[in-house]
């Protein structure tokens, strides 16, 4: 069966992540663009200084000045910062990979968790030497990502099935399967002298760990930050300046002109989607071998919807991930921080959620314009048209 003609949800809503159409000068692009991101953001840090004023004794200052201090103020402050912004970061990257090729996918979440198990039982069940079972344990999380982004990939150019719809599913069942495995002994449930006991893996012990780059109270960071680094430059690279990366930003841009091209979209398309699953799972597998060390029900904690946003802000730009990023990265070290101040953390979740919004209305309402324009044009030539038709027939 043939994948169905009909627009799919994922293609209706790739446009507005694009961007607006150039207009009449980019200048006057550039400055709209601009002024709507002032607002934008101006907006949604005028709600959290309302919401802070509303719900706490504090003022949106010293809330600022907790997540800075907790963030960017000291050495160790900056470390923890890029560490949590790691797994993050290269499930952007991912995501930035699927959308260049026109497919919109929420299933990073589903992908993390089984790149974070297939990585636990690398590491708990091949009984491999460490040397081995270490980068074993990364490729294995990238392949498990990579499997259940197939998944959706399969359903999508076989039957026909929405990327959106089978990659939400299927975080759901992610969930579910990791949770099955940690409940089970024979599977990967530390077994503890304790009843009932705990659904939690064991812990890596410090030998089995990705090795850190410095110490603490110092500069330290998991050395998994130097593999989001790699992968942004590859990436970047390979997109930019490949044949590969030409045909996926051709599917991306006009799927119509893409095939007509030769570019098969179950190939590239699904081959976006399943790397971009690969990236998904590698940060899981990042996140346990070098900064959660065990799994627990749902381990996940977000990441992988936070790397979804942050590739929706970056508007399928590789190297634009790497800044927004550090930001939610930022965001996580703060809001630790800002616990001990007696603040909500619940405003660190306002705060990111008041962000992304800022960040992709202006897109989307650029977006609208233009559809109205076009529009516009295209009914003042239609009238035009009309009226030259009725011009000919009165002079004949």
């Amino acid at each position: 069966m043939t994948v169905p003609d009909q627009v799919t949800q994922s293609e209706e809503i790739m446009p507005m992540l694009m961007g607006p159409k150039v207009g009449k000068t980019r200048a006057g692009n550039i400055a709209i663009n601009v002024g709507l991101y002032i607002v934008a953001f101006a907006a949604a840090f005028l709600l959290v200084s309302i919401l802070i004023l509303a719900t706490t004794t504090t003022s949106p200052w010293d809330v600022m000045h907790a997540l800075y201090t907790g963030s960017v103020s000291g050495w160790a402050a900056i470390g923890l910062t890029l560490e949590q912004a790691t797994p993050i970061l290269i499930v952007a990257i991912g995501v930035v990979i699927a959308n260049r090729a026109g497919t919109f996918t929420i299933g990073p979440q589903g992908q993390f968790l089984m790149g974070g198990l297939v990585a636990g039982f690398v590491m708990f069940k091949f009984g491999l030497p460490v040397p081995v079972a270490l980068p074993l344990c990364l490729v294995g999380g990238a392949i498990g990502g990579a499997i259940w982004a197939g998944i959706a990939a399969l359903l999508r150019y076989t039957r026909g099935v929405d990327v959106i719809i089978s990659t939400l599913l299927l975080n759901f069942v992610a969930l579910e399967l990791v949770d099955f495995c940690l409940n089970k002994i024979f599977l990967l449930q530390e077994n503890v002298p304790t009843s009932p006991k705990p659904p939690q893996s064991a812990q890596l012990t410090t030998g089995e760990r990705l090795p850190r780059i410095g110490h603490l109270p110092g500069f330290s960071v998991t050395s998994g930050v130097l593999i989001a680094i790699a992968l942004t430059v590859a990436v970047a690279f390979v997109l930019a300046r490949t044949k590969w990366g030409f045909r996926v930003r051709m599917l991306g841009l006009n799927p119509t002109a893409a095939q007509a091209a030769g570019v098969s979209m179950a190939l590239f398309g699904g081959g976006a989607l399943i790397l971009s699953g690969a990236f998904a799972g590698l940060a899981g597998g990042v996140w346990f071998a070098g900064i959660g060390l065990r799994l627990t029900p749902g381990f996940e904690g977000g990441l992988g919807g936070e790397g979804l946003l942050v590739a929706l802000i970056a508007r399928r730009s590789v190297i634009a991930t790497v800044p927004i990023a550090i930001f939610f990265g930022m965001l996580h070290s703060g809001g630790g921080y800002l616990a001990t101040t007696g603040v909500p953390t619940n405003i660190v979740d306002i705060i990111r959620g008041l962000v992304v919004l800022a960040a992709i209305m202006p897109p989307v309402i650029l977006h609208v314009w233009d559809n109205r324009r076009s529009l516009r044009v295209a009914r003042r030539s239609a009238q035009r048209a009309v009226a030259g038709a009725d011009l000919v027939e009165v002079a004949a």
